[in-house]
């Protein structure tokens, strides 16, 4: 017999905001007796600006949770302990390991209750701290919402949690129609198992539009420098100041020390409840997929994902277990195969939570990757004096310590994490042409659909542990100009080689005109040895001016035979994703019928061109004025003999150079697409 399908209340799970409460979470805990707590958080950032948070905290009466009555108090209670301990330990100039009773018995105490962990959770933080400005609008609208508690202050914070607040909101009513899609599934009803997938295909693709909404009001230094700290955990946190975690004293002083994960996203039930209801599953970071034909007959294995179901609220998590005894969408799909508009569907579904996930990496990226970067390079000139004064914490951890483990506020290696899952996403492909999508990269989504996005592709792209990009080098052919050993006469060439350290130009059209003046005289006085040399140097040297011109393209990188690399505008890399991406859903909207999807691939298409066309005009200005800087540069530099100052122009020289052909190289691709 099968399982019985979940009733969304028995799990505390809102048909409407889905795991957002029902009703909005309360602003104050309505009993005086928890007034301490309430002054607290209601002064919360000026005790940290002014160090005295510990100071008041240490001073606090133990209170008692007997008066906490209905679950928004309790819910209330844990986002406002969670937020304190959260402040005490990591509100000073080094992390404090010993929580006081204070704040860890009443703590322990409502963990118990909610079935959650003593830090500050995707639950406390986004789910129980937030409210609408005005009743009548919804919820998942980032315009109408408001945060109960920060650590910082900022917009940047609030921003930061509301985003996940409107993503948890539009997920809502997910839950519901993908029960009834699995009920559909169990009575063989496709029409109505593809309906509640296109449908669900169009909500993730607005989820990846609010998440992209990210970068509008909170800042990436903020985020990295101010808030991120605040919300690491005491798990794998030796280097952050935590070698033993935490403890939380009840009063005795002889607890354990303990260590959790901190807040992170992938707290979220909702994003896991995608993965369950489509059949993705994922594995322990860097273990590989061992029966592909049926992965699921291994059974599931005990990583990061599912560890953080620990930390989701206990009704939530027997929800996630409940889905997981029923789910049967792949099942269906996979057996019903030869149903094109069910498969089409289905992989639409996995294409946009595989988008949703790029999306996220890339967020990632600008917040953490290029800011950890920033401050290993600002840490190379901070004097002794002024290093031993920083403060200690998740955001100088990689800068002080040397350390390379770039690791989230959950304490897990991030960014082999987050492309393990993000590929393990397609792996349930019904398609071809899903299969091809899901197994490429962002960049290769046009051709997947058979656009051509004008790019040459070269070598292979990855990305290292720490986040930072290698590029494998592409080897050209040797192109070399040989005498030939049989001639009888003499003369003063040149020859030519591709391994020359900088291709020329000039060269190159002077090398051309000596191969033709060669091969007349060799014309004229019948040697043939010189005239098939100087047709050799001649086609040589147009060889060698082509290939100075030419340039490839990796990535959002151009290289050219030289040597030179130039990284692309930003407005180039993005508008052709942009591009991509709006040929994909497009290409997905015609396939699956929603014209909504069409329209928006459509719109994002001919923004995409813009905003490609306005870097590509950025980048030709720049590289043109570089190789012009550069090569006065250098003849400046050769008369004064200043070696380090010809080297530094022939490198600007270079790098604009390779920015120039880059374009060029573009624009060709694209006037070549047209004509076909």
């Amino acid at each position: 017999m099968l399982p019985a399908l979940p009733r969304l209340g028995d799990y505390d799970i809102s048909a409407r905001n889905g795991f957002l409460p029902d009703e909005i979470p309360i602003d104050v805990l309505p009993d005086r007796y928890y007034q301490p707590w309430e002054t607290i958080v209601r002064n919360f950032q000026s005790l940290i600006l002014a160090k005295r948070l510990r100071r008041i905290v240490d001073a606090l009466p133990v209170l008692e949770t007997d008066l906490l009555l209905t679950k928004a108090e309790w819910q209330r209670a844990y986002s406002i302990l969670g937020f304190i301990a959260h402040g005490y330990v990591w509100g000073g100039d080094k992390p404090a390991d010993i929580v006081p009773p204070s704040i860890s018995i009443p703590f322990m105490e409502t963990c118990r209750h909610l079935e959650l962990p003593p830090v500050a959770t995707f639950a406390g933080v986004c789910l129980w701290n937030w409210r609408p400005m005005f009743d009548g609008e919804p919820a998942d609208t980032l315009d109408n919402l408001a945060t109960h508690m920060t650590f910082t202050g900022s917009m940047d914070e609030s921003w930061f949690y509301l985003v996940s607040v409107a993503i948890e909101a539009r997920a809502g009513p997910v839950i519901p129609m993908m029960i009834e899609a699995i009920a559909a599934a169990r009575r063989g009803d496709s029409n109505t198992v593809v309906h509640c997938l296109r449908s669900f295909a169009e909500r993730l693709d607005e989820i990846g539009a609010l998440l992209e909404r990210m970068y509008e009001s909170c800042d990436p230094h903020v985020f990295y420098h101010r808030i991120r700290p605040f919300l690491a955990g005491s798990k794998n946190m030796a280097d952050a100041g935590l070698p033993n975690g935490v403890m939380f004293n009840d009063g005795t002083g002889q607890q354990p020390y303990v260590q959790f994960s901190g807040g992170s996203n992938a707290q979220s039930s909702t994003i896991q409840f995608f993965d369950i209801v489509l059949g993705v599953e994922h594995r322990p970071t860097g273990e590989k997929q061992t029966n592909i034909e049926n992965p699921a007959s291994s059974g599931p294995s005990h990583g990061f994902i599912q560890d953080m179901r620990n930390y989701m609220p206990g009704p939530h998590r027997r929800f996630l277990e409940h889905m997981e005894s029923i789910a049967n969408i792949r099942e269906y799909v996979t057996a019903n195969r030869k149903d094109r508009a069910l498969t089409t569907a289905y992989d639409a579904c996995l294409a946009m939570l595989r988008s949703l996930r790029d999306k996220h990496i890339q967020l990632v990226s600008r917040y953490i990757i290029i800011k950890s970067r920033e401050t290993q390079s600002h840490a190379r000139s901070v004097s002794p004096k002024q290093a031993n004064n920083q403060r200690v914490n998740l955001a100088n951890t990689m800068a002080r310590t040397g350390s390379k483990k770039l690791r989230g506020t959950g304490g897990t290696a991030l960014i082999p994490f987050l492309k393990q899952a993000r590929d393990e996403t397609g792996e349930p492909a019904i398609d071809a042409w899903a299969k091809r999508l899901l197994n490429n990269g962002p960049a290769e989504i046009g051709a997947s659909f058979g656009v051509d996005d004008g790019v040459a592709r070269l070598g292979k792209i990855a990305e290292g542990f720490n986040g930072q990009v290698e590029i494998d080098q592409y080897n050209y052919s040797s192109l070399k100009y040989t005498r030939d050993p049989q001639s009888t006469t003499e003369h003063n060439y040149t020859t030519m080689s591709s391994n020359k350290d900088h291709t020329s130009t000039s060269q190159s059209y002077l090398d051309q005109a000596t191969g033709a003046v060669q091969s007349a005289i060799g014309s004229l006085t019948g040697n043939t040895a010189d005239k098939a040399q100087g047709e050799n140097r001649k086609d040589t040297a147009a060889a060698e001016h082509d290939l100075s011109h030419s340039a490839a393209k990796a990535g959002p990188f151009s290289v050219t035979p030289s040597g030179g690399v130039a990284k692309d505008n930003s407005d180039r890399t993005e508008g052709s994703w942009n591009q991509n991406m709006g040929a994909a859903k497009e290409a997905l909207g015609g396939l699956v019928g929603a014209e909504g999807l069409k329209q928006q691939g459509i719109q994002q298409n001919k923004e995409g061109k813009e905003q490609e066309a306005a870097g590509q005009v950025n980048d030709l200005g720049k590289g043109i004025g570089d190789r012009l800087g550069g090569t006065i540069g250098g003849a400046v530099a050769g008369l004064t003999g200043n070696a380090a100052q010809k080297e530094e122009a022939q490198r600007q020289h270079d790098e604009g150079k390779a920015r120039q052909r880059g374009v060029e190289a573009d624009l060709q691709k694209q006037a070549e697409a047209e004509r076909r």
